[in-house]
């Protein structure tokens, strides 16, 4: 296979986001110095203490505090801190590697410290359903979604009319089972080092374990809940046909399991017997750009830790 080519033109490249604050509310204008502070850790009194004394001895002022604790003896502690602290920029680094030394290694703790100001960098990968592609671009547009989309890439070249007027690069990579590695090969050059997260909006692609283990980012998919009882093609005339009473919707992180990796968000409409296999078509779609773009605002806004196979979500 050739390298993957961009089936249509492309405006410019993505810019990153300048976090001004959209029509709609979205991201707040003044985030400069703001950071966030995620921990995970055995729980043991004096955790909440450690990380408040070394934000205030650094000089941060902390602006939001949540936490949680899988149970109340020999569980597992989880906090998300939210600080301000000026010229936490250029201080970054040093804060990350004092924080390590002087309380993560003692508490037995993963930690990550992340700037509200710097955009996640995200990749789309899409076949040829338009509807959640094309709702994380317009939320995207709208100010609603804090990241820097660098790319939107697909096994079809069906969509890059709908993706050019949003201004990102359309990369149309043919992947099919009969050269799934070749492709994913592909991809993976484009993605390693590139992004931090990548989306599944309907990527109808099967993702190996080695792609997963090689990509150096999480991943987040889509699907309706039907599954597994309307596994295959036609859900929803298989929905239908089973008189079913909700459409629903599930996002979670990708593992090598097939649809079995941790839950970020679900959602579910009700139907009943008026509703035909097109309004079911309709509805789970709504459904599904709701979740998904709830989904990836949580994770863009480090508002989600991983606990074994479920999420704790802030």
């Amino acid at each position: 296979m050739s390298a993957p080519t961009a089936s249509a033109p492309t405006t410019s490249a993505p810019t990153t986001s300048t976090g001004s604050t959209s029509r709609e509310g979205g991201i707040p204008e003044d985030r400069a110095d703001h950071g966030r502070l995620l921990i995970q850790c055995p729980d043991r009194p004096g955790v909440v203490s450690a990380v408040s004394t070394f934000l205030a001895e650094a000089g941060a002022n902390i602006t939001s505090l949540d936490q949680f604790s899988t149970t109340a003896v020999g569980g597992t502690f989880f906090q998300r801190t939210g600080f301000h602290l000026p010229g936490l920029s250029a201080a970054r680094d040093e804060l990350d590697r004092a924080f390590e030394t002087g309380v993560a290694q003692h508490w037995g703790m993963t930690h990550r410290l992340t700037e509200a100001t710097r955009p996640k960098r995200v990749a789309i990968m899409v076949s040829k359903t338009d509807h959640c592609v094309l709702d994380l671009l317009w939320r995207h547009r709208r100010g609603q979604l804090d990241m820097n989309v660098v790319m939107v890439v697909s096994n079809h070249p069906d969509l890059a009319d709908e993706v050019r007027p949003f201004g990102v690069p359309y990369i149309h990579v043919p992947a099919t089972r009969d050269n799934r590695a070749e492709a994913e090969s592909r991809i993976l050059d484009l993605l390693r080092g590139n992004v931090d997260l990548v989306v599944l909006a309907r990527y109808m692609q099967i993702i190996t374990p080695s792609f997963l283990e090689a990509v150096g980012c999480p991943l987040i998919n889509i699907h309706h809940s039907f599954l597994p009882a309307f596994i295959g093609a036609g859900p929803y005339q298989k929905a239908k046909d089973r008189g079913v009473k909700l459409v629903g919707a599930t996002a979670h992180y990708v593992t090598a399991d097939l649809d079995e990796g941790p839950i970020i968000d679900q959602d579910v409409v009700r139907v009943d017997h008026r509703h035909t296999t097109a309004d079911l078509v309709r509805l789970g779609a709504d459904v599904e750009r709701a979740v998904l773009s709830r989904a990836v605002r949580a994770h863009l806004e480090d508002r989600l830790a991983v606990h074994g196979n479920s999420t704790i979500v802030f």
